[in-house]
């Protein structure tokens, strides 16, 4: 999170090669950084983008020098533009200078009738893209960028739809009034702030029925048959029907001709930089695990960690592969099946 006192020392300039001196300089320090935080990108090819005269580039500046930057391209015409390169010094990461710094990306370009933005994202920014409104399924019609930007191998191509009417630089502050709301409205018909005070028990004092003697208990919703047997013996019964459903789903995904790659966890020993990209790794093996430690409460859960699964592969690997096109059939069939 950013502090005020942080706030106070950020700017922003839109920057591009005008031959001034203050532009180049900033200009040479944004490739610097681009350079250091990409380091799989060409040297070369960074320098020619950021000093294009087509590209401009947003660059974060703190006390009137760039930390980090955007270099994009509008094109005018086809009301779009396209993200070459983002990125934000070491020194300066994990503040949500990133997202502020798209943010204020988009608040600029609407104002020249920008509504979309496309970028080719690895693996490791796909994540980042995501959270800043960004997607994998493209909307905008093809005819409208096909032969405008470059196709890249290994990149997955991702959209975010710039919405004329949002002040993207004012989204925390609208998130945290929405929350507020919502919050007020749920203590107007919940019971959840209310303190009831504790049991007064003296030396020798029993209660007749503990548990419902608890203030608070009842008026929570809770009643006797919550707390005996025959209300663990109906859960029992519930659960071995669930149980049921969930083992049928599981085999029906288990037996799918698209499933072979989800049978067993990834070798991390031979994809070493597996753990790096994926977070939350997860298998069909360790979903049967799941399934018989009772983890499953609904099929929504099982659904999640199904989706997780087919996920996971498309993040790590690229569109064109084998891995990324049997996930995306068996992502089909797992939609129509729950």
């Amino acid at each position: 999170a950013i502090d005020d006192e942080e706030v106070s020392k950020l700017s922003f300039a839109v920057v591009t090669n005008d031959n001034t001196p203050t532009n180049l300089e900033r200009l040479v320090t944004l490739k610097n950084i681009f350079a250091k935080q990409l380091p799989k990108m060409p040297k070369e090819y960074i320098v020619r983008l950021v000093m294009d005269r087509r590209h401009f580039s947003l660059a974060l500046l703190k006390g009137g020098w760039p930390i980090g930057g955007i270099c994009y391209r509008p094109y005018m015409d086809q009301h779009f533009a396209e993200i070459a390169f983002c990125a934000i010094t070491a020194s300066e990461q994990v503040k949500g200078y990133g997202t502020k710094l798209m943010n204020h990306l988009k608040q600029h370009v609407k104002r020249q009738g920008i509504t979309q933005f496309l970028t080719y994202a690895d693996n490791y920014a796909i994540g980042y893209f995501k959270k800043q409104g960004f997607s994998k399924t493209l909307y905008m019609p093809r005819e409208r960028w096909v032969g405008y930007i470059k196709d890249y191998d290994g990149g997955t191509l991702m959209e975010c739809y710039v919405h004329p009417t949002i002040d993207y630089t004012a989204v925390p502050e609208t998130i945290k009034t929405q929350k507020a709301f919502v919050k007020a409205r749920i203590k107007a018909v919940s019971q959840q702030h209310v303190v009831h005070d504790g049991l007064q028990l003296g030396e020798g004092v029993k209660l007749k029925n503990p548990v419902e003697e608890i203030p608070g208990i009842l008026a929570g919703g809770w009643t006797a048959a919550d707390f005996t047997g025959a209300s663990a013996r109906e859960s029992d019964r519930e659960w071995s029907s669930l149980y049921g459903q969930f083992r049928a789903i599981w085999k029906d995904v288990e037996k799918h001709d698209a499933s072979w790659p989800f049978q067993e966890p990834v070798d991390t020993s031979e994809v070493e930089d597996y753990l790096t990209v994926i977070k939350d790794p997860i298998d069909l093996s360790k979903i049967k695990q799941r399934l018989d430690d009772k983890y499953y409460k609904s099929k929504d859960m099982l659904k999640a960690d199904l989706i997780r699964m087919i996920e996971n592969c498309k993040t790590y690997n690229g569109q064109r592969t084998v891995f990324y096109k049997e996930a995306e059939r068996l992502g089909a069939y797992v939609e129509r099946r729950l």
